[in-house]
């Protein structure tokens, strides 16, 4: 494309493109390749030598990858992106491109539980700490938890399953005054939604298995870094970009490479040992989603408030998570964050705890039971029993995961059907419900009724 500026909907169809020179083809070729030929003995030389841009090997690059890593930089509004084989492997990557042994981490409470699990065990192991911010709005709190060996701040733009909108230029700033970087996992608003860069985040990391691919067909991770942060300004505490190296011909990576100094670190010295190579199969699914990402997040965002605004008057529902909802007290955020919508991935709770959410999700039929989130196709779990298993019961109360709390990621079917599939749950709690109770339960409960009494009648 030219330089001048694209709405998003031309960027993502258009953006990073470089033609195919030898036959002219308009989409690009899946390179199901695992090495390059060199032309000869120079080019080989040059390309190990980093003066020559060509490929080597696919684990190190490959057309077909670097085509959407060029696309998701552009829509993050980052200098470079690297594609890598899941959401997983791209926040392994982003936090061994900045972490090492003595090095503590700050995060927010409210995200992944596998991203949890891989800053408590396995950077844990490497001698890498971390401590979870309670209350991610609090940004006191998170300057309260930095200590001199702290190196990173952590959060998601739009945690699951709580819909608890990330404060991003507050946190960004907190951890700015503290002298790191903050990352953002942005998977669910993706860059349609919100572009974290934007609002004083360092470094996006994204799972495109979900929205960016958005078909549920293939897995795929990206990392982002902004070019934003100055990593000259501290260069004892980044040691690995700031020091000679003898790879660079005793240059530093900020020396050779400025603001690029952390991806290309990352790419070059963690991506290509660690390993995690996407297919480029997977990541041609991936562009091929990408192209329609506005289309498909626009219809995902309102069918999702609309079922939100629905469940709100359910009687058998205590609350909905979602932000988009003048009940929220995230509603602030994402007015300020999120104009576009909200997402489609957010939790509502149903009094009855388990047995209410196993009634209700068994009884749905267009709803998929999987655990996957950002499909076209809506999707339904109940994490308690599922992705948060692993937690205690008082764990689990304490980041709101209630035993009859469900998690919903709304597809792009039309509304009207899908509310009338969760309407099936709520049948099947009502029926459930007199089966135990009884067809005349609420008349029972009228009648040994006394003054002052609350009673709360369902219709049947």
């Amino acid at each position: 494309m030219t330089d001048e500026e694209h709405g998003f909907a031309t960027e993502q169809v258009h953006g990073g493109f470089q033609p195919d020179a030898g036959h002219g083809a308009r989409v690009p070729a899946i390179h199901m390749s695992s090495g390059f030929l060199f032309d000869d003995f120079e080019q080989a030389r040059d390309r190990f030598a980093g003066t020559d841009d060509g490929y080597t090997y696919t684990r190190l690059g490959n057309p077909t990858n670097a085509d959407v890593e060029r696309r998701v930089a552009l829509l993050e509004r980052g200098v470079e992106a690297i594609l890598v084989g899941s959401g997983q492997a791209a926040a392994t990557v982003a936090f061994l491109g900045l972490l090492q042994a003595g090095d503590h981490v700050v995060a927010a409470r409210s995200i992944y539980e596998g991203t949890k699990g891989l800053l408590v065990q396995n950077l844990g192991r490497l001698g890498i700490e971390v401590d979870f911010v309670p209350d991610q709005r609090d940004l006191d709190g998170w300057a309260r938890l930095v200590r001199p060996n702290t190196k990173a701040f952590f959060a998601e733009t739009i945690p699951n399953p709580k819909n608890d909108v990330l404060d991003i230029t507050g946190v960004a700033d907190t951890a700015h005054r503290a002298g790191v970087p903050l990352i953002v996992d942005n998977t669910l608003a993706t860059p349609y939604l919100a572009r974290p860069i934007e609002h004083g985040a360092d470094l996006v990391i994204h799972s495109a298995s979900k929205f960016l691919s958005g078909h549920g067909a293939g897995l795929g991770g990206v990392v982002v870094d902004g070019g934003t942060f100055d990593w000259s300004a501290s260069p004892e505490r980044w040691v690995h970009l700031t020091s000679p190296d003898r790879s660079l011909g005793g240059a530093s990576y900020v020396e050779r490479y400025g603001a690029r100094a952390f991806v290309v670190f990352a790419r070059d010295v963690v991506a290509s040992r660690v390993g995690p190579s996407p297919s480029p199969f997977n990541a041609f699914l991936i562009r091929q989603g990408i192209e329609t990402l506005s289309l498909r997040v626009e219809r995902h965002s309102r069918n999702a408030l609309e079922i939100a605004s629905w469940l709100e008057q359910q009687p058998e529902v205590t609350s909905v998570d979602h932000a988009g909802l003048a009940s929220s007290p995230y509603h602030d955020l994402a007015e300020r964050y999120l104009p576009r919508g909200a997402g489609s991935v957010f939790a509502f709770t149903l009094s009855g705890g388990e047995d209410a959410a196993r009634a209700f999700i068994d009884a749905v039929q267009l709803f998929s039971r999987m655990t996957h989130l950002g499909d076209v196709r809506s999707l339904i779990l109940h994490p308690a029993t599922t992705t948060h298993a692993g937690k205690t019961a008082a764990e689990r109360a304490e980041q709101g995961i209630d035993d009859g709390l469900i998690r919903l990621s709304v597809g792009i079917e039309d509304v009207a059907d899908l509310v009338r599939d969760l309407d099936r749950g709520f049948a099947a709690l009502r029926g459930a419900r007199e089966a135990r109770l009884g067809p005349d339960a609420e008349l029972a409960s009228l009648e040994h009724a006394v003054p002052g009494d609350h009673v709360i009648v369902e219709e049947l």
